[in-house]
This record gives C-alpha cells, sequence and structure tokens, in this order.
C-alpha cells in the first residue's frame, strides 16, 4: 500500500459512542448532521469514529440493534457529506486504555478474546460493503508491551474472520505504549494488502498533556510554553523516521488517528504546534485525524479556539 486514499485529513468524533454516559439523551444530541456537516465544510476528507464495545452489545455479548442506530447514522452522514470514515472500537470487553474503565483480562481470557473477533465479525457482515469510504481500526491503544505477542497473533486471527465478509475494507492496526509511533516496529508483517499501521502522536506529552491529571507521565501542576518544549517541525520528521522505513520495507503505510492539545494551553501555542505536525506530516506523507472535534479537553471547534481554527484546519 503506498498511500492510504481518502483519509488524508480527519478529524476525531471523541465522545459521542465512547468516554461517554451512555445515556440516550446524550447519543441522540451529542453529535447531529450539522456537524458532518461543519467538517466536510472544514475540508476534512474524513472522520474517526470511537465507539465502545457496550453500545453495540448486551452485558452477555449479544447485539444491540439500538446501538448500532447510531453507527448507522454516522455512515449515512459521512455518505451525504463526502466524508470518509474510520469506525474504531475504544474500548472491547476486558479491555480499555484508560485504567479507570475497570475493563481488565483481555490479554489473558479467550473468552473475551472470542467475544472481541465476534463483535469484528458481527462488523464486517454489517459494513463490509462499504468499503469504499469505511475502514476498520481493531482497537484502541494497546497499553503495555507484555501484550504485544498475544495481540499480533489475534489481529491476525480477527483479520481472517473480517476477510470473509469484507476483502476489501482498510483495516487500521496500532501497536503497544498507547499506539506508540515507537512501538510500530513491534507489529506483525500486515496480513494483506488492506492493512495500514496506525499511531497516536501528543509529544512531547509534558506540552500537549499539561494538566492533565488522567495519566501518571507527567506532573499536573507544570505549565510549558511551546517554544520551551524544544520541538519543531524537523523534530516530528525525526520521530516519525523510523515508523516510515519498517511500514515501507513491509509494503505499507502509517496513519495517525490521533494528534492534538489539551485546552489549558494558549490558543497561540496551539496553533504553533499543529503547524509544525502538519509540516512533518505533509514532509513524510503521513495521513491523520485530529483529536478532537468538540470538548474532551481537545476541542478544535471549541470557542477558545475561534481566531486560530482557520489555520488549525487549513491542513488538519
Amino acid at each position: 500500500m503506498k498511500e492510504f486514499k481518502g483519509f488524508k485529513k480527519g478529524i476525531n468524533l471523541g465522545g459521542w459512542l465512547s468516554q461517554c454516559s451512555y445515556e440516550k439523551q446524550h447519543m441522540d444530541s451529542f453529535i447531529t448532521e450539522e456537524d458532518f456537516r461543519r467538517i466536510a465544510e472544514m475540508g476534512a476528507d474524513h472522520v474517526r469514529l470511537p465507539f465502545d464495545y457496550n453500545i453495540i452489545e448486551d452485558e452477555n455479548g449479544g447485539f444491540s440493534e439500538e446501538g448500532f442506530k447510531y453507527i448507522d447514522l454516522a455512515l449515512e452522514m459521512c455518505r451525504k457529506y463526502g466524508l470518509n470514515i474510520v469506525l474504531d472500537l475504544h474500548k472491547a470487553a476486558g479491555f480499555s486504555f484508560d485504567k479507570g474503565e475497570q475493563e481488565t483480562g483481555f490479554f489473558g481470557d479467550r473468552r473475551l478474546q472470542e467475544r472481541f473477533l465476534d463483535l469484528w465479525e458481527e462488523m464486517a457482515r454489517r459494513y463490509g460493503g462499504l468499503h469504499e469510504f469505511t475502514a476498520f481500526e481493531l482497537l484502541n491503544e494497546v497499553t503495555d508491551q507484555s501484550y504485544i505477542t498475544v495481540w499480533n497473533d489475534l489481529v491476525y486471527e480477527c483479520i481472517a474472520r473480517i476477510r470473509k465478509h469484507a476483502p476489501e475494507t482498510p483495516i487500521l492496526v496500532g501497536s503497544y505504549w498507547n499506539n506508540s509511533v515507537d512501538a510500530v516496529k513491534a507489529l506483525r508483517k500486515p496480513y494483506d494488502d488492506r492493512v495500514v499501521y496506525n499511531f497516536h502522536c501528543y509529544s512531547p506529552l509534558e506540552f500537549t498533556h499539561q494538566g492533565a491529571y488522567w495519566t501518571d507521565d507527567i506532573d499536573p501542576s507544570v505549565r510549558m510554553s511551546y517554544a520551551q518544549s524544544g520541538w519543531d517541525a524537523g523534530r516530528f520528521i525525526d520521530l516519525f523516521r523510523e515508523a516510515l522505513e519498517f511500514a515501507a520495507a513491509n509494503n505499507t503505510v502509517l496513519y495517525c488517528g490521533e494528534y492534538g492539545v489539551i485546552d489549558v494551553v494558549s490558543p497561540e501555542d496551539t496553533l504553533r504546534w499543529y503547524r509544525d505536525i502538519h509540516a512533518a506530516f505533509e514532509n513524510c506523507g503521513i495521513a491523520r485525524c485530529a483529536w478532537c472535534y468538540k470538548r474532551m479537553d481537545f476541542g478544535i471547534t471549541d470557542q477558545r479556539l475561534d481566531m486560530v481554527r482557520d489555520e488549525i484546519v487549513k491542513n488538519l
């Protein structure tokens, strides 16, 4: 794969069907048709839709038609407004990147793994015919390095199940350390020529996540300007280089499924960071999807970015 066509510049719909209250009122109103229209007007060519397993499953692993209606709506709106879409399983039964979700055991429990495989086979049955504008992302942000052998095996098994129903749908696969670009090299050779290596980039974390209370990797009381961080476009290019070479050697490409800056940072510094990472993406030919559309501490459409938004979304 030389290019991830149709998925060059996107924006995440975080907080709608994942990391949310799951109340019907919320899911009916958080994202509406107007939002899809606005995203298309911004110049994006796709959205990434994080969804949690419990949106489309009941507690016993049966499927919920009511939950699938929201994914169906997203697909309908994307088709209407000329957008492509990544369907991202953000939380699986037994696993979440967020320790607060209390989902555990997935990588050591075959029953939970079978549930994951069944979910993706059902997704493939329902949406495999929409491969012209739809991609599947198997799981968001595998955390521990110790999971990688099981994960690589499970990826192959899952794609084999998907391919029975969706032979042409692009599939995104990320590595450990929360989809770290440094861990891409631990992924197995792609199952076929429709598999894309996926990573997330919030470097440097001390800048993009300053004030964040949910990670142990930084001191939330410390503040940093972008100038103090010492980063620029060249440093991003250096960061991506090894993964780019690994992807090319395996006949695939890179996709950055999340990148963004927390709302503690000034609009001016937020714009400076986006300019540099966008320049690096363009230099390296990396497709990407910004985190995120609204709220979630990173919202590009939030009022605080009114004066710089047009510049940010110019390259998304």
